[in-house]
């Protein structure tokens, strides 16, 4: 059975299918759309307790509720000094060094830094060495990503490419998967150096947006594009630990990647599979 699940994934028109999905997440049907939240709820078994409006049909749109903003103060931030902080709400697929620029992604698979970033050599380099780490969304979570520390943008990539589903049978068995799906990648310059924050599409992922800019996708396209952004100045744009950067309209997965000698370790009790919440403590840094 997980043969033929992957084995269709390579057959299906994933970009139609995933914008079709789109517009109908994006339509405000009423009463119909109060009924399809209503079924994820209890498929996911999503906590709506902690969601700002817990109420199923105070969401006009699917994507109105699959974006939806906690409670204030429902994902306390760690504050430590030296410390860098989970930016989403998942679950980690990998996390370790990176080796030979290339990143560890499931038993018997691995893909290149280089092609993660869209051959974007420049930015490659300044991560050789480094370290890196995957959450893995499910449909259940919270679906905006936050700053794990205070950044400066410095630059933006979108990379075209597949829409293969991201969940974990797909990650131990699609080749290269997070380097050869659509992504936006974000690059800050921060205390501990640049970090790269690539927001991963999948399969039924409607949109990848990011604050500063938007949707960025949709509409989707053949070649790689790059925004390089002031660092300093009146126009650069700064976000604090804990502030939102993006969100992804149907789940995903992000891949951070750190340069070399940034991260003293991640915490101890992190591991494949282990369970984040934004705002969490994720790594100690070394002291700059």
């Amino acid at each position: 059975m997980d043969k033929l699940k992957i084995a269709l994934q390579y057959l299906l028109p994933k970009h139609l299918l995933s914008r079709l999905v789109g517009k109908l997440a994006s339509a405000e049907m009423g009463a119909i759309t109060t009924a399809a939240i209503k079924g994820f709820i209890k498929k996911y078994q999503v906590n709506m307790n902690e969601a700002a409006e817990p109420a199923p049909e105070s969401y006009r749109s699917f994507n109105d509720f699959f974006t939806r903003p906690l409670k204030t103060g429902a994902r306390p931030l760690h504050e430590q000094e030296n410390t860098i902080t989970q930016p989403v709400d998942g679950a980690i697929s990998q996390l370790g060094p990176i080796k030979e620029g290339r990143i560890f992604q499931a038993k018997g698979h691995d893909y290149s830094s280089l092609a993660l970033l869209g051959d974007q050599s420049d930015d490659e380099k300044r991560f050789v060495d480094g370290d890196f780490a995957t959450i893995y969304l499910a449909p259940k979570d919270y679906h905006r990503i936050h700053m794990p520390i205070t950044g400066t943008l410095s630059k933006m990539t979108y990379v075209p490419g597949d829409l293969f589903s991201v969940n974990p049978l797909t990650a131990e068995n699609v080749p290269g998967l997070f380097a050869r799906n659509e992504r936006v990648v974000a690059i800050f310059e921060t205390a501990i150096g640049p970090i790269a924050m690539v927001l991963v599409g999948a399969t039924i992922v409607a949109s990848i947006e990011t604050v500063w800019a938007g949707t960025v996708t949709p509409p989707t396209g053949k070649d790689v594009f790059t925004w390089d952004y002031p660092t300093s100045g009146p126009d650069a744009i700064t976000l604090v630990k804990g502030e939102e950067m993006g969100r992804f309209k149907l789940g995903s997965t992000v891949v951070m990647l750190f340069e070399k000698d940034a991260i003293e370790h991640f915490s101890d009790d992190l591991a494949p599979k282990s369970v984040t919440r934004m705002g969490e403590h994720f790594a100690i840094t070394k002291a700059r």
